[in-house]
This record gives structure tokens, C-alpha cells and sequence, in this order.
């Protein structure tokens, strides 16, 4: 009766204890053709019997249209395979005892079994007299009759269910080619892959372990962790579970109920399942042994072959997401340690605060042609921030050639003119095989006379923004072409601003202020804005609030940012 495959048809059949049209239209047809005044479509559960389909009886049972088994003429049907005749169940051994006589004033019975297409017999059509009685074969024909048409109608419902469960299949293949090719890591391919499943067969948990030397180690999501999975979060390949088993022996491991576990493997294994309420785990081994993908349900399983073929190809996606993840992880890695390796080491300068921000493109090489720069000169601090066209690893190579060129060219001028930098960058560009362009911003800090000094040279970059305790925020719009290495272009210049105490220069690269549904200039006057409101406070606060939201939403474009505050006292 707990045949797992009886079960599955129960329940892909859909009822329960609850009134069915069609059950019930069965059951009046039986009262009225064989004369009886009770007739039950009785299912049988695992531990109750359910009556979709009742005519006749009454009481506290025919309310909740089940009863225990206890009251179950029903059961022996389904143990048996076969019809229970009974002119009086009185005088029957197998049923003399049974409280159905008293409670539910069962007399003489006719149940016929219920059966589907592989034939489990779910239940039974049955016809109940409350005094003896003789059936007759005409009886006995007929409700065969009726129990045929019955059972069809089990089939169709089953059938129409598994027709709905192929295309929920093929609807999990479709979400899973393309939910898993978009996860970023291993902890998002483990979210997408937790709410691919959805309707009554989804699992109850779903897990990722991949293979790591001789061991097997689960990707947990912080935001999702069962107790479970932090206590056993390795495994050795020759451990008495489930998933182990299938790494092994790179064969998918099916176990369909808790028995299946008791016998098969060890009780850590057990006590695990147990603690996550499971009792049935699907383990299927990833291509190219990169580990074992496991889906387990709450309750005893039947594993339908589409089934298994569906999700045997989800391994196959999962395994190159796998791949996919690592290696932009290494790659990213890898980027990241070059882009590090560019940025610049702020240095300490008295009277000045400063501080900076990169955040690289959602897409490619996650680095970039963005930079900043600050270093000082015996008299002065040099300040520079800039834009490689591109946001690859190419680019980022680019942006530091002309880093260091423009660090080179400040220190051969003797006045550390930012525009005769600029000069000899253009000049480099037109003769060394560094790219398309870029754009700059390069400035000279001087201190004169106790007061500081802004001498700037702008190559085609967005405009640096200027707060002063007293003016507000100005943009300082002054510049000249981008650095394209044309000989012929015009001379470039240098432009001076007094930086009274207290003022905050910001100096960005365009990815701080275009969006695509918006212009550039009203990203512009949004980050001044911004600017105007924060300018009073520490500065990674007033970064903070900068950037606000370009961390969530994928940007095509690097972002960095340095910003200098000239301290109300020098120190």
C-alpha cells in the first residue's frame, strides 16, 4: 500500500478528501443501478482512506470524507488486487473486526479495484448495504462496469497531469538554458537553481557539491544555509552518502524513500536527510567530473523518465555554468590584481584630504581604461584622472602606459605645466601604437602664500566640479581636444582657480554621470547636486553617496573618481 508508484499516481491524480464532480457523479450511478443506498469512490493513502466521490453516508466520517484505516474494507482490495464480495462483513474473518461495521453501518459490501495504466490499484469503487445481502452476477457485472469507466477517468486525470508535467519539464529546460548562463557566481548558480523547480514535484531542497582534489565541497548560499549544510560542508569521495556514491561511480544515484537510505548508507547520511526533512534524493554527477548536483524531495518519490532525462540535463547546464563561473572568477582575478596594481596609493598631504573610487564595467574584462592619479613634487601635488577609450584588459594596459608617460612628462618640465604634459602625451599617441585616444584631466596643487592653487590642463574629459564654502558647486569648463596624437592639433592650456579652506574638488570619469535613460549633462547636474549636499562630510561618506546605486544595476561603463578637499587649517 506504500508503494512509491501507487503513491505518484494518487497524487498526480489530484484527489483527496474533498467532493469531486466526477467522483461523485460515479457513485450516484452506483447507488441508483445496483439499489444500494451507500456507494464510496474510495482512495487509499499511505495511512488514510479518502472518498472523492460518496453518495449516502453520513456522520462525523462522511464530513471529513476520510477515514483511518481502521475503517477500511477498501485496503484489501488494494493488498489484494482483486474484488471484496461480502453478503454480511460480520461473519467474515478478514473483516468481522473491523470498525467500519459499527461507525459506518457496513453490511454487505462490493468493492472493485481502481486501477491506472501501469496497474496500481488506487482504490476501489464500492457498493454498501446496511443488512446482508446476496450480489447478483448482473450486479457484480455492472459495477465492474462502472469501476472501468472509473478507472478511466484515474487514467485520463494522470495522464492529463503528466502531459502538464512534460511541458513544465520543457518549460524548466527553457529557464535553465537561460537563468544559469546568466549567474555570476557559484552562490547565484545555486539561487537559480533552487527556484527553477516549481508546482507540487519541486523539490524540497537542492544542492551543488563540487569535486576539489579527493573531496567534495557544497556551495552554500549565505542566504539560504540550513544548519546542515555548514556541519557537513565537505564530504570524502568514498563517504557513505548518496552524492558521494555518484561521484564515485559517475552514475546518477536515485533513492526513492527513507528506507532506501537506511539500507543503502550510512547514518550520518541518514541524520542529514533527516535534519532537512528529506526522504528521497535524485544525485547526478556533473560532466567532466566537476561534482555531483542533488535534488531531494520531502516525501517518497517516483522518478518519471522524462523526469530524470530533464534534470540530467540540467547537469549538463549546470556543469558548463561551472566552468563559465571559474573561469571568470580566475580571469576577474587576475584583472582585478592588474587594475590594483595601476591605481595609485593616495599619499598623506598636509592641509589636503583626499580619496578615490573605481568601480570597473559590468561586462567584459571588469577592468578598464579609467584612472586616477596623485603624487607629490617638492613644491606641489599632482592630481590626474582619465579615460582610455575601451574598458578591457587592452585598455587598462593602455591607461597605464600613459599614466606613467604622464608622470614622466610632469617631472621633465620644470614647471610642471599640466598643459605641456598633455603636450607630450598627445605627441607619444601619435607616434607609439597606444590605441584610439583617451581623455584627461591634469592639475598642479600648488600652496601659495598659505593659500592653495588649482592649475589645470583638460583634454576633452567631463569638467571637473568645484565646491567652495561660499560659492556652491561650479563645473570648471575650460578644455581643450581629447588626446587624439594629431600633429596638427592647437596648443593646449593651463587654467588657475584659488581653492579657499574648505573647498572639495571632484574629478570623475564619464561612467560616474551617463546613464542610458538619461543625458550626460543631467547626470552631471545630479552628481553636483549631490556634491552640494555631501561636501561637508568624510570623504568615503560623500563617495558613498556618489556612487549610490552603481554597484546593483550593471553599468557598460568603468567608474573612478578622486576627490581632494583642502582642509580649512593647514597643517
Amino acid at each position: 500500500m506504500k508503494d512509491p508508484g501507487r503513491l505518484e499516481a494518487l497524487r498526480l491524480a489530484g484527489l483527496t478528501a474533498a467532493a469531486d464532480p466526477g467522483m461523485d457523479r460515479f457513485a450516484r450511478l452506483v447507488t441508483r443501478v445496483l439499489r444500494v443506498p451507500v456507494s464510496l469512490v474510495s482512495l487509499l493513502e499511505a495511512d488514510r482512506q479518502v472518498f472523492p466521490g460518496m453518495v449516502g453516508m453520513s456522520g462525523f466520517w462522511a464530513d471529513r470524507r476520510e477515514t483511518p484505516l481502521t475503517h477500511s474494507f477498501c485496503q484489501h482490495v488494494v493488498a489484494d488486487g482483486e474484488p471484496l464480495i461480502l453478503s454480511d462483513a460480520r461473519v467474515h474473518p478478514r473483516t468481522c473486526a473491523s470498525l467500519a461495521i459499527p461507525d459506518l453501518r457496513v453490511i454487505a459490501y462490493a468493492g472493485m479495484p481502481l486501477t491506472d495504466a501501469d496497474g496500481h490499484v488506487l482504490g476501489s469503487l464500492c457498493a454498501i448495504d446496511h443488512q446482508p445481502r446476496t450480489w447478483t452476477a448482473d450486479e457484480l457485472r455492472d459495477l465492474e462496469d462502472l469501476t472501468a469507466a472509473c478507472s478511466m477517468e484515474l487514467r485520463l486525470r494522470i495522464a492529463s497531469e503528466l502531459i502538464q508535467r512534460d511541458r513544465d519539464h520543457a518549460g524548466i529546460l527553457l529557464r535553465a538554458a537561460i537563468e544559469l548562463a546568466h549567474a555570476r557566481d557559484l552562490t547565484d548558480l545555486t539561487r537559480h537553481l533552487r527556484h527553477l523547480f516549481q508546482g507540487p514535484a519541486e523539490p524540497a531542497f537542492v544542492g551543488l557539491l563540487l569535486a576539489e582534489g579527493e573531496k567534495l565541497w557544497r556551495v552554500i548560499d549565505p542566504d539560504d544555509a540550513r544548519p546542515v549544510e555548514n556541519t557537513i560542508d565537505r564530504l570524502e569521495r568514498d563517504a557513505a552518502f548518496p552524492s558521494a556514491l555518484a561521484m564515485r561511480e559517475q552514475r546518477t544515484v536515485f533513492v526513492p524513500d527513507r528506507t532506501g537510505l537506511l539500507r543503502g548508507f550510512g547514518p550520518e547520511a541518514v541524520a542529514g536527510y533527516d535534519s532537512l526533512g528529506l526522504e528521497s534524493v535524485l544525485c547526478v554527477p556533473l560532466p567532466n567530473r566537476h561534482g555531483v548536483l542533488t535534488w531531494s524531495w520531502s516525501r517518497p518519490h517516483v522518478l518519471a523518465p522524462t523526469e530524470e532525462a530533464v534534470l540530467t540535463t540540467v547537469a549538463g547546464y549546470v556543469s558548463q555554468a561551472v566552468e563559465r563561473t571559474r573561469f571568470v572568477a580566475n580571469r576577474l582575478s587576475t584583472a582585478e590584481q592588474l587594475q590594483a596594481a595601476m591605481l595609485t596609493d593616495l599619499p598623506d598631504v598636509p592641509g589636503l584630504e583626499m580619496a578615490a573610487l573605481y568601480l570597473p564595467a559590468a561586462d567584459q574584462d571588469m577592468v578598464g581604461g579609467d584612472w586616477y592619479d596623485a603624487y607629490p613634487l617638492p613644491t606641489a601635488l599632482m592630481i590626474s584622472i582619465g579615460d582610455v577609450i575601451g574598458h578591457d584588459v587592452q585598455a587598462a594596459t593602455v591607461m597605464g602606459q600613459i599614466r606613467s608617460m604622464l608622470r614622466q612628462a610632469s617631472l621633465d618640465d620644470p614647471a610642471h605645466s599640466p598643459a605641456a604634459a598633455l603636450n607630450a602625451i598627445d605627441r607619444a599617441i601619435g607616434t607609439l601604437p597606444l590605441g584610439p585616444g583617451a581623455t584627461a584631466v591634469h592639475a598642479r596643487l600648488d600652496l601659495d602664500d598659505g593659500h592653495r592653487r588649482l592649475t589645470w590642463s583638460n583634454a576633452g574629459h567631463p569638467p571637473p566640479l568645484l565646491h567652495t564654502p561660499d560659492g556652491g558647486v561650479s563645473s570648471l569648463d575650460d578644455h581643450d581636444l581629447i588626446l587624439l596624437g594629431a600633429s596638427d592639433d592647437p596648443p593646449r592650456h593651463d587654467h588657475t582657480r584659488d581653492l579657499p579652506p574648505g573647498s572639495v574638488l571632484l574629478l570623475y570619469t564619464d561612467g560616474l554621470v551617463e546613464r542610458r535613460d538619461a543625458d550626460i549633462d543631467a547626470g552631471t547636474a545630479h552628481t553636483a547636486a549631490v556634491l552640494a549636499r555631501h561636501a561637508d562630510k568624510p570623504l568615503p561618506l560623500l563617495l558613498e553617496a556618489l556612487s549610490e546605486g552603481l554597484a546593483e544595476v550593471p553599468h557598460r561603463d568603468d567608474v573612478a573618481v578622486l576627490v581632494v578637499r583642502v582642509s580649512r587649517k593647514e597643517q
